[in-house]
Parts: structure tokens; C-alpha cells; sequence
């Protein structure tokens, strides 16, 4: 059991630990939750032959634990990262201004969304989750994860749209 903890759950830290950090947008609290979860997984040690998927059930546990601790912290927002650095071109400084703003305002049309068309949306788009793995994650079905994941892509398109005109 030590083996297999070693060699399937401990490389998953740095994933739990972005998930908790975006939930509860502090590095401590994240960092807690990373502890909890690897804890949690390790008194379930006789039970993981049953599970279907280590991943989703590490990524459940460290979810709930942070969704938990930002609502006692009084943060129940997740805030997705969409802030990038954008690659080196020959853009005025005008188009990187505007470039700029558009990123933040499209970061606050997600974090605008229901917490879990929030959770698909980052397990989706920034971790490459498969439908079937996020629909173990936040115990939904496959359908119900298109179907949130498809009205949030609406919803941010429209407001987008409405903005920009685009």
C-alpha cells in the first residue's frame, strides 16, 4: 500500500494543490487541503480497490475540503486563472492594453458562473479532464457535466458578445 501510495497519489499534489489554491485563493488554506486530502486517501487505503479512479476520488475529497474551507472563510467565489502572459509580438501597446482588458473581463464573467459550471469549466479547459473523470470528480453524470459545461461556454460567448460586439 505505502508503494502504490507513493507511486499514484503523491504526483498528484501539484494538481490538488492548483485546484484547492483556485477554490480557495489562499496558498495556505490550499496547501492544508492538499494535506487533508493525501490524509483522507491514506486512512482509505483498504478501500481503493474499489474505487474506479484514484484521481477523482483525491480531486473530490480536495474539492469538498476547500469548497468547505472557502465558505468558512467567507469566500465562496473561485476565481480561474485566465491572466496569461501573452506570447511576444509585433502588437501596438494599444492592442496589448485592450488584450488586457478584455482577459479581466472575461475573468470576471467566470467567475460570475455557478460554482460548479466553474469547476467543469477549469477541470475542462485548464486540466484536460475527460467528461467521464469530471463527472466522477463532482459526482454528476456525463450529460449533466456537457450540458453545465455548454451553458457556461453560452453564457460567457453572449455576455462577451454583448460587450465587444464580437
Amino acid at each position: 500500500m505505502e508503494q502504490r501510495f507513493k507511486i499514484e497519489i503523491l504526483p498528484m499534489k501539484d494538481r490538488l494543490f492548483r485546484l484547492a489554491l483556485r477554490i480557495t485563493m489562499n496558498r495556505e488554506e490550499a496547501e492544508d487541503a492538499v494535506q487533508e486530502t493525501l490524509l483522507r486517501l491514506w486512512s482509505m487505503r483498504d478501500e481503493w480497490d474499489r474505487v474506479s479512479s484514484l484521481e477523482a476520488l483525491a480531486m473530490t475529497i480536495c474539492r469538498n475540503w476547500s469548497l468547505d474551507c472557502a465558505k468558512r472563510s467567507g469566500r465562496a467565489n473561485l476565481s480561474l486563472d485566465v491572466e496569461r502572459d501573452s506570447p511576444v509580438s509585433t502588437r501596438t501597446p494599444l492592442h496589448s492594453l485592450e488584450d488586457k482588458e478584455k482577459r479581466l473581463i472575461l475573468q470576471g464573467l467566470v467567475d460570475s458562473l455557478p460554482e460548479v459550471q466553474r469547476s467543469i469549466l477549469e477541470l475542462r479547459e485548464s486540466q484536460n479532464k475527460p467528461f467521464a473523470e469530471i463527472a466522477a470528480i463532482l459526482e454528476l453524470s456525463e450529460t449533466q457535466v456537457r450540458v453545465y459545461l455548454h451553458r457556461a461556454r453560452q453564457r460567457i460567448k453572449a455576455e462577451f458578445e454583448r460587450l465587444y460586439g464580437v
